[in-house]
């Protein structure tokens, strides 16, 4: 199994030569087994550039497209790359989208194309696609089998329902978080609801522990600085030193902090970075820990 980043950053893309380095496309990651599953995790700006390469290899003599594209949560920096994504206007591609039930509009995983594809907001309608389009939306905490590829899912700590998955092929695994904010507990510790607050968190935080445990690659939500947090509590994003912590929580062999925050320059990326690594200094252990910049690419 390999996977290959193609959107890093958060909330917006931004494009320029202060983000040439790591990029500056939106959330999207490909998985790739060994017997030839693609899957694809979130649908951020990034899957513009993914689709221009599985065209390339389709006209290559790689065959019809198939692709199974995961969404953590419908917030746009995760969705709006999905009309752009050239295969579904070409026949012979199959593309399947899984994704959470809405609790707010009660509808499954097919309302993120059928609000995006309204007329007022993109000109070609879904039945003017040439791909064949399914939608599968899954239920929580049940593994979902494609070909050789396990997919396990997890409710994390966003605004919105935001499902992480883990993603098992080859005797290997990875866990994608999407967006996740550390747990807090809202009530302050006088409050009645206090002690019911902590044991629904440490319940919350037990599962996606266990669904992260022993990863090969963990993928994190790593949008802010432990000095920029206290401003954003409750925006639904985590920090690299929360993201470290996590990683040796749950035993992962490997941490790829993603997710940048839009408005920070590479340079000033790689000095956060390094900033909170050097806090961790002497505890790492084995972990491996990397910046995910676009076009990078691993194999598990």
């Amino acid at each position: 199994m390999k996977f290959r980043f193609w959107g890093v950053r958060g909330s917006i893309p931004s494009p320029g030569p202060r983000t040439v380095r790591y990029g500056g496309n939106t959330t999207c990651i490909e998985v790739c087994s060994r017997a030839g599953a693609t899957i694809v995790l979130d649908a951020g700006t990034g899957i513009s550039a993914l689709a221009q390469d599985l065209m390339a290899r389709r006209a290559a003599g790689g065959g019809d497209i198939r692709a199974d594209i995961f969404i953590t949560h419908s917030h746009w920096d995760h969705i709006h790359g999905l009309p752009f994504f050239a295969p579904l206007f070409v026949k012979g591609t199959q593309v399947c989208l899984h994704g959470a039930h809405d609790p707010i509009t009660g509808k499954g995983i097919e309302h993120v194309m059928g609000v995006q594809l309204q007329n007022s907001y993109f000109p070609v309608s879904e039945e003017r696609m040439d791909a064949t389009i399914a939608y599968r939306t899954l239920e929580i905490g049940e593994p979902h089998h494609i070909g050789d590829v396990r997919v396990d899912n997890v409710v994390m700590n966003h605004p919105v329902t935001n499902l992480g998955y883990r993603i098992g092929c080859d005797g290997a695994s990875l866990f994608f978080t999407g967006d996740h904010e550390p747990f807090y507990n809202p009530c302050a510790p006088d409050h009645p609801g206090h002690a019911a607050a902590a044991r629904e968190i440490a319940r919350r935080q037990q599962e996606i522990d266990a669904a992260m445990a022993g990863v090969d690659a963990l993928i994190v939500d790593c949008s802010y600085t432990i000095q920029e947090y206290p401003a954003k509590q409750g925006w639904g994003h985590g920090t690299f030193d929360g993201a470290l912590e996590m990683a040796l929580r749950v035993g992962a062999r490997a941490l790829y902090c993603t997710h940048h925050e839009p408005t920070r320059s590479d340079d000033e990326l790689e000095a956060a970075f390094a900033e909170a690594l050097a806090r961790f200094e002497g505890r790492l252990g084995g972990l491996r820990v990397v910046l995910a910049r676009e076009g990078l690419e691993v194999a598990l």
